[in-house]
């Protein structure tokens, strides 16, 4: 039929008649050829020397149907099967041409080698059962695959395996090779899939789950690897989304609800690890957020972020010396990181505060108390330890009254008071470098008397 400008155009009935005996004796011809079982095992020796397992197949079947006491095309079918390992199909017909050409010491060893890859294939599902995923891919690739090339199960095994081990990159190149003999291949489209989807290569993860619903729609699955993906992106993308516009607490359920989808999912987790964190971090919730940092960093420990954030929740816990720690790695990871040096430096400052004196808590009394409650404070634990208070133990009395007069000293005057307060080293200006300063006991206090005060005096340093 010839087509022109969209029309059809009938062809003289003397071309048609031609035309059909043409055809006709093409049929007689390859009729007569797939009756030459010579012709046809010559052929599918050839498609076996190409690996064109399934047309050797078909061309041997076709010769012991013509001729079923045809031996060595017993042996090549044998081997075909065996290839593609189907045991118990390829063990009779090695039984049969051993029955109508007996003493073939070759075929005999062939039939050993079946049996052996036979019973490895059987030891590898059972490996594969009990957890020993290492083992299944020794018996496959020493025993299986050597005897059986083209075992399809076994390969999809092995893939399974690779999986179970956590080995993604392995899994695609094996899934690979099965693909390209067979592109529609739903096993291997899944497997390969989820290879991409550990990987956190999310895209391409998808195209393949995708590929394989169209092939099959109602594939299980394939429709729960693909819906679980889509609902993992979706909450994560809510979650981002609740931080950014300030819902915080709203995200942390996001965030925790996401990594609750999939635990085993580790390369995309440690980013909603770190994202939890920050957000906990900015609902001043420390302790959970330390937590959480940690599990990102016991995945990837050279994340910068996450050893940051870290160190900012234990500056919200106070935990100065652990905040130091984790800063002052991140900034050897990131030196030009002007923010991580900022709280690097936040953090150290801190850290050396809180090794001083704390005067106020030596007196007894709040960062908040006025000069008066100071004063009476001071006057009060002054009288309990004076040393002549306490000859039965005067050298604790002498510590104590030696602290308190000290604390006393920078609480008790407005200016140094100020600056101690704003975190300046108040205590090394004012007793450091061995200069000394004298407090005096001569039967009084400053602004009031001693009642019963014995002339005692110290000097500081």
């Amino acid at each position: 039929m010839v087509r022109a400008w969209g029309r059809r155009t009938a062809l003289p009935p003397l071309l048609i008649l031609g035309l059909l005996r043409l055809h006709y004796s093409s049929l007689v011809v390859a009729q007569g050829q797939e009756k030459d079982p010579a012709t046809l095992f010559a052929q599918a020796s050839g498609m076996m020397d190409l690996r064109k397992y399934d047309g050797a197949l078909g061309l041997l079947n076709a010769v012991l149907e013509i001729d079923p006491n045809h031996s060595e095309a017993y042996r090549q079918r044998a081997s075909v099967l065996r290839h593609k390992c189907r045991y118990e199909e390829a063990e009779r017909d090695y039984n049969k041409h051993l029955e109508l050409s007996p003493g073939s010491a070759s075929v005999v060893k062939e039939l050993s080698q079946l049996l052996q890859a036979q019973n490895s294939l059987q030891s590898a599902y059972g490996q594969f059962d009990s957890g020993d995923f290492s083992k299944v891919v020794e018996y496959i690739n020493k025993i299986v695959l050597v005897f059986s090339p083209g075992c399809l199960k076994a390969k999809l095994l092995k893939a399974k395996a690779l999986l179970a081990l956590k080995d993604y990159s392995s899994v695609i190149s094996e899934t690979g090779f099965i693909l390209k003999e067979d592109e529609d291949n739903l096993d291997a489209l899944l497997l390969r899939g989820r290879a991409y989807y550990y990987l956190a290569d999310h895209d391409v993860a998808s195209r393949h789950y995708q590929k394989g619903l169209r092939l099959d729609p109602e594939h299980s699955e394939l429709k729960k690897a693909y819906f679980g993906l889509k609902n993992l992106l979706k909450k994560t993308k809510s979650a981002e989304d609740n931080a950014a516009k300030g819902k915080l607490r709203v995200s942390v359920e996001d965030y925790k609800a996401a990594l609750a989808m999939d635990p085993d999912h580790t390369a995309y987790n440690v980013h909603l690890y770190l994202g939890l964190c920050k957000t906990l971090v900015r609902l001043g919730r420390s302790k959970e957020a330390i937590s959480t940092c940690t599990e990102a960093l016991i995945i990837d420990s050279e994340l910068v972020d996450a050893l940051t954030q870290r160190g900012e929740a234990k500056l919200l816990s106070e935990d100065w010396e652990g905040a130091v720690q984790d800063l002052k790695e991140a900034a050897q990871k990131s030196p030009q990181d002007m923010g991580i040096r900022e709280a690097l430096m936040r953090a150290e400052k801190q850290l050396k505060l809180s090794k001083r004196k704390d005067w106020y808590k030596i007196l007894g009394v709040s960062k908040t108390a006025s000069a008066a409650e100071i004063k009476r404070a001071y006057k009060k634990l002054a009288l309990q330890w004076h040393p002549d208070k306490n000859v039965d133990n005067r050298e604790k009395a002498e510590n104590m009254f030696r602290e308190i007069a000290a604390a006393y000293e920078v609480l008790g005057d407005e200016d140094k008071r100020v600056r101690y307060d704003r975190g300046e080293d108040v205590e090394e200006m004012n007793m450091g470098g061995g200069q000394q300063y004298t407090f005096q006991y001569d039967g009084g206090f400053p602004g009031g008397g001693f009642p019963g005060g014995g002339g005692f005096q110290f000097n500081f340093g």
